[in-house]
């Protein structure tokens, strides 16, 4: 054997070493997409069944989530009846001089092709309103019956019945009638008391039922809904359910998680999909038995086998074909890449032949352009590394400005300082909008002084109005461009730093001016100022990016203003003991759109 194993490797070594490269290559093809073709196909085949029971799997997810949806928005509808019913109506009706059955009538008559009754019982039972009929079958207590005792002993104060037949009011065209009701406890207003009651609101069945008939899965697939006991509210086959000739495995199907599932149930085999209707705890479940799953296997298979053969067949004699074709275009890729070892990295490589000689040739071009980017790349990544810095020094926000905004806002509200409030409001929202910008970084002069009076506005209320404010901006600065948020950290240091210590008498100015082609934007106060030493201490801190607290905002400002303009452009500080403080901010004059780009 090893012999004969010996002789044969020795042929085909004599085979390879005597052929000319189309022969190798046609043969080696050849026999390797034979080989590749077959053991693909018949993985395929084998996996087929599992494929085609994930795509059933799936198809059947998708079907029920849709009628999750619809029986969501029924649902909803129900809820929404209920609390327009009680939120609108009954909150604002004293019983004691005013009906609810008007105001009730118009929601009804609004939703009457899904409502069959609204009603409004006293915690005891009695009966306060009902629309449309309001004659009460003598024959029923509500206290006792299921919806009402939910309501008044369920926390979460609303409650979804199953289908049930309602018989409260005496009319023989609503004594058939399916209902799902949606019941809970509600407050009803007495001369200013308030007493304890249920709202009942009745909606149609058939509506439900239709959602569920319209599906089908498959041949004979079908789909079903239980409630959290896993008792039947909806199943294709109800009536033979009842009647004790067909049986469904709905109580196993309850305790299933939202998925697919493979069960056996009376010696059949079935894919069990679930999914839980939002808020109810039902959970619709759809069966579709595995026969119809592999009702076309075998035809599929064959057709398979079919394939897999012809496309063999092509295989040989494409691979004869395309082997002829191999040879000179290697020959022709091997004299652009000696051109390429020269240095000549501008070579146009355009080599025709097969596709993987065609992708070859691409592929070195694209080697020779990538080459040729990375020196590009070097250049870019030092500004690309600054865009980064930037970024990340724009993203500092301090949150107690915010928080305590809110806070103010809040107090204002509690004590009815409403205008105050609305005031403060307005000013955040229009604060943040610039502060966000859409994500652009680089804004009109015009909005970085809109935000720095919004932001004005807001501390002038919380420090109730312990300083007062001068703007003296030229017009001609608003249409330029700067980036953002650079104001705002000199006005807040002005602020925490000056007006803390004034009592009435604190005054900041906000200038802006052009000079010798640049743009000056100055904060000044009138508070104590700082010593000439303190001065160059912080600037000195600043500039080396080790300030703490409130200095951490100039130091934001004096980096990111260097990041975008470069080392002539930056941030100046003034100060005079006892006479106050001027922050300076300089940056180049350009218009929006030069600077935008």
């Amino acid at each position: 054997m090893k012999t004969r194993l010996k002789k044969l490797s020795q042929q085909i070594a004599r085979f390879y070493k005597n052929s000319s490269i189309q022969m190798v290559i046609s043969v080696s093809f050849t026999i390797v997409a034979v080989l590749g073709m077959i053991f693909i196909g018949l993985s395929l085949l084998s996996r087929f069944r599992v494929a085609n029971n994930d795509l059933i799997a799936q198809s059947n997810t998708r079907v029920l989530e849709q009628v999750n949806i619809n029986l969501d928005a029924y649902l909803k509808n129900l809820r929404r009846v209920s609390d327009s019913t009680y939120y609108r109506i009954i909150k604002n009706t004293d019983l004691k001089s005013e009906s609810l059955n008007e105001k009730i009538s118009l929601l009804y008559d609004t939703n009457r092709d899904n409502i069959v009754s609204i009603a409004v019982f006293t915690e005891n039972g009695r009966l306060v309103s009902s629309v449309p009929i309001s004659n009460m079958n003598n024959n029923i207590t509500p206290t006792n019956e299921g919806w009402f005792i939910s309501a008044i002993n369920k926390m979460e104060n609303l409650h979804f019945s199953t289908p049930h037949v309602q018989n409260l009011f005496y009319d023989p065209s609503y004594l058939s009638r399916w209902v799902v009701s949606l019941s809970r406890k509600v407050e009803l207003t007495y001369g200013g008391n308030t007493e304890g009651g249920v709202l009942l609101v009745d909606m149609s069945f058939s509506s439900m039922e239709q959602i569920c008939k319209e599906v089908s899965l498959g041949k004979s697939g079908y789909i079903y809904l239980v409630d959290r006991n896993g008792e039947i509210i909806y199943h294709p086959r109800q009536q033979l359910l009842y009647a004790g000739i067909l049986n469904e495995n709905n109580h196993a199907a309850v305790k299933y998680e939202d998925g697919n599932h493979v069960e056996t149930y009376k010696n059949q085999k079935r894919l069990v999909t679930v999914k839980t209707v939002g808020y109810t705890g039902w959970k619709i479940v759809g069966v579709t038995p595995t026969e119809d799953i592999l009702a076309d296997t075998l035809q599929i298979r064959i057709y398979g086998i079919i394939i897999i053969l012809f496309t063999i067949f092509l295989l040989v004699f494409a691979n004869i074909f395309l082997t002829s074709r191999i040879v000179d275009p290697i020959k022709e890729l091997e004299n652009c890449v000696k051109e390429i070892e020269k240095g000549k990295l501008d070579i146009d490589i355009d080599v025709s032949g097969s596709y993987e000689i065609q992708h070859l040739s691409h592929s070195i071009y694209s080697m020779v352009n990538t080459m040729r980017q990375l020196m590009d790349d070097i250049v870019t990544q030092h500004e690309m590394k600054r865009k980064d810095d930037l970024e990340a020094l724009q993203s500092q926000i301090n949150p107690h400005f915010l928080y305590n905004t809110l806070d103010s806002i809040v107090w204002m509200i509690e004590n009815e300082r409403y205008e105050g409030a609305i005031t403060m409001v307005t000013a955040l929202a229009r604060l943040f909008r610039i502060s966000l910008s859409k994500g652009d970084h680089i804004i009109k002069l015009s909005d970085e002084i809109a935000h720095a009076q919004y932001y004005l506005t807001i501390q002038s209320i919380r420090y109730k109005n312990r300083f007062s404010v001068e703007y003296d901006i030229s017009p001609e600065i608003n249409e330029l461009s700067i980036i953002k948020l650079v104001l705002q950290p000199l006005i807040e240091n002005a602020i925490y730093h000056a007006m803390e210590f004034m009592d009435g008498d604190g005054m900041i100015t906000i200038r802006g001016y052009c000079q010798d082609n640049e743009v000056i934007l100055e904060v000044e106060d009138n508070g104590p100022g700082m010593a000439q030493e303190k001065v160059e201490s912080l600037l000195l801190d600043v500039m080396k990016s080790n300030t703490k607290g409130a200095g951490i905002g100039l130091c934001n400002v004096y980096q990111r203003i260097r990041l975008t303009y470069g080392a002539p452009y930056g941030l100046e500080i003034q100060s005079e003991e006892d006479k106050g403080t001027v922050m300076r901010i300089r940056i180049p004059y350009r218009k929006y759109e030069d600077g935008k780009s």
